[in-house]
């Protein structure tokens, strides 16, 4: 039978270099975080566990991007109103 990943998907941790993130995935040779500061970072989880531990903090909210309308050229927006 399989071992219990050491950590949930979306659970809170806190590592010693990166400082607080998320996990995306853990499995039992790999997890991926999501740092708040760093992006996206895989480790071998047998190492990186002694620099992992749970953190009791609620998820950051993500950040949408805002979306930007094309700009249009004047040129073809006159040219449009002409038609």
């Amino acid at each position: 039978m399989a071992n219990k990943p050491a950590f949930a998907p979306a659970a809170q941790i806190e590592h010693s270099k990166y400082g607080l993130g998320s996990v995306l995935s853990c499995n039992e040779e790999h997890i991926v975080i999501k740092f708040d500061d760093h992006g996206e970072k895989k480790f071998v989880l047998s190492i990186a566990l002694a620099a992992l531990k749970k953190s009791d903090r609620q998820p950051p909210v993500e950040k949408r991007r805002a979306t930007r309308k094309k700009a249009v050229p004047v040129a073809v927006a006159a040219a449009k109103s002409e038609a």
